[in-house]
């Protein structure tokens, strides 16, 4: 499978329908089944904790995601989702030592993240090469042309189909309002986005690997 599409226009058409869909999902998970069940919901949590999550999200994203290209010895400023809620998640709890917080306070921010992800990694898919996201070389029937005739795996796409997954779970969990959901929903997507990219990880090549695959 291939696709020349402009990798600016199609990342930039993809950040804003996952940016669209993660507040609607949010907005949803909120409204319909967190609202009065979670003591940490949105109407609970005040300006400062909003401005904290931005900021560390931000600060995370693209402060990792340029130092992964420095490293790679690519110019240019780098996003990464991993910087993004390491970032995030970092802020929020100073945010909260600060504040006497305790308790998680991230369920309801789950249906958003996992969206995100699973709309923005289909954007890295359709980006080709120069997304610098794509897997090694495979001989499956599913192996994806980026651009340069050769089938890699489409790595991008296996991270959003977990998450899609996880995304159906958590939704079946709050339809049914779930204990171990409200109390842990954070920390289980967060171990689970963990788990599948350190999966995925085998199948990408590295800056050692620059000479038979092209750059991370």
């Amino acid at each position: 499978m291939s696709f020349g599409m402009s990798v600016i226009n199609i990342h930039t058409v993809f950040d804003l329908l996952a940016a669209s869909l993660s507040l609607l999902a949010t907005y949803l998970a909120h409204n319909l089944r967190l609202r009065e069940a979670s003591p940490m919901a949105l109407g609970n949590l005040n300006t400062g904790y909003g401005v904290a999550l931005i900021a560390g999200a931000v600060i995370g994203g693209y402060g990792l995601g340029s130092a992964n290209l420095i490293v790679s010895g690519i110019p240019g400023v780098g996003r990464s989702i991993v910087g993004a809620l390491a970032g995030a998640t970092l802020m929020i709890e100073v945010y909260k030592k600060s504040r006497g917080i305790v308790g998680s306070t991230g369920v309801v921010f789950v249906a958003g993240f996992t969206t995100t992800v699973v709309v923005g990694r289909i954007g890295c898919l359709l980006s080709g090469l120069e997304d610098q996201t794509y897997g090694i070389p495979t001989g499956l029937a599913w192996g994806w042309d980026f651009g340069d005739g050769v089938l890699r795996h489409p790595v991008q796409l296996y991270e959003s189909i977990a998450m899609a997954l996880f995304l159906t779970g958590t939704g079946l969990a709050l339809a049914v309002r779930s204990p171990i959901l409200l109390r842990n929903g954070f920390y289980m997507m967060v171990g689970f986005y963990a788990a599948q990219r350190f999966i995925w990880e085998f199948l990408k090549p590295y800056v050692s690997d620059v000479s038979a695959y092209g750059s991370k």
